[in-house]
């Protein structure tokens, strides 16, 4: 359930963060062509967001814009050529991170330099104008817009309304080297083991939070992973936990109408009436009739 204004903290030059509403614009760049050569970058040339977009877009409406925009995006990775891809990558970096903040990959990450590269070189570009490069783009590539609405998974459209989209589910992400994987990185994966034994050596505190205040247990109830949640529930993680836009777990599998997790949570003593800081309950993120009516069982009072 990540915040309309993007933001991001990747971990290396390939954009390997924490941040989980992260698209495939580049990786890998198998796309139908190339206009360049491996050692260097021209990306100037290739003028991508010439194409005009009537009227300019500002505030929300640039952002929704710009969010439709990057929901197309991986509808068109195999048939975009490789700077058409890097074009969109760094400029949704932009975006989300600002300037380029990382250092140069190192000398056999080919693919990982090229798109350090392409990013580096917008410099102080601003977030507006980034934005308005990618939606041209985007509308060049599919100037009928027939792959808008062409990849909606599961939840995507229920979130939408709610706090932005899907916090993980609605993009392809990028391929993360082992090396550089953090908790998170393990939690998406539902890897159990590594972050059983992570939390039982006390190498990882079970309540950590990524940048955004998102804990585990929000990763695990959002990617729908039951037996990681009760995995963490067995190590007291917090159940109502609250994120930066004061959503908890249960908000999270309401919205993703992941309706086994939400049960477990309640089970457990997730707090229905919690609301976030748009005033919103658990309940009020799903249109699920049968998540709905499990929550409003445990929010009747008892007496």
């Amino acid at each position: 359930m990540a915040s309309r204004s993007p933001s991001s903290s990747p971990d290396s030059a390939t954009g390997s963060g924490t941040d989980p509403a992260r698209p495939d614009t580049g990786e890998p760049l198998g796309g139908a062509g190339s206009d360049s050569d491996d050692s260097s970058l021209d990306l100037a040339r290739f003028d991508c967001g010439a194409a005009d977009v009537g009227d300019r877009l500002e505030g929300e409406e640039l952002e929704e814009e710009f969010q439709a925009a990057a929901d197309r995006v991986g509808q068109l990775v195999q048939t975009a050529s490789r700077d058409q891809l890097l074009y969109l990558y760094a400029r949704y970096k932009q975006v989300k991170v600002g300037k380029c903040n990382t250092s140069k990959p190192g000398f056999f990450d080919f693919e990982g330099q090229r798109k350090w590269q392409a990013w580096k070189q917008l410099g102080d570009l601003e977030a507006e104008q980034a934005m308005q490069e990618y939606i041209s783009c985007v509308n060049t590539l599919d100037p009928e817009g027939t792959l808008k609405f062409s990849f909606v998974p599961q939840g995507a459209e229920k979130r939408t309304g709610f706090g932005g989209p899907a916090v993980s589910s609605l993009y392809q992400e990028e391929t993360i080297r082992e090396e550089d994987k953090n908790i998170f990185d393990y939690c998406r994966e539902n890897n159990m083991e590594h972050i059983g034994a992570a939390i039982s050596s006390q190498k990882v505190d079970v309540n950590a939070k990524d940048e955004e205040g998102r804990a585990l247990l929000h990763w695990a109830s959002d990617r729908g992973h039951k037996e990681l949640v009760s995995l963490l529930l067995q190590h007291k993680a917090d159940i109502n936990s609250q994120d930066d836009e004061g959503q908890t777990a249960l908000h999270y599998a309401s919205a993703c109408e992941f309706q086994e997790i939400a049960e477990l949570l309640l089970k457990a003593g997730a707090d229905p009436s919690i609301r976030d800081l748009e005033g919103s309950l658990p309940e009020d993120a799903t249109e699920s009739a049968a998540v709905s009516s499990l929550i409003r069982q445990y929010a009747v009072p008892k007496d």
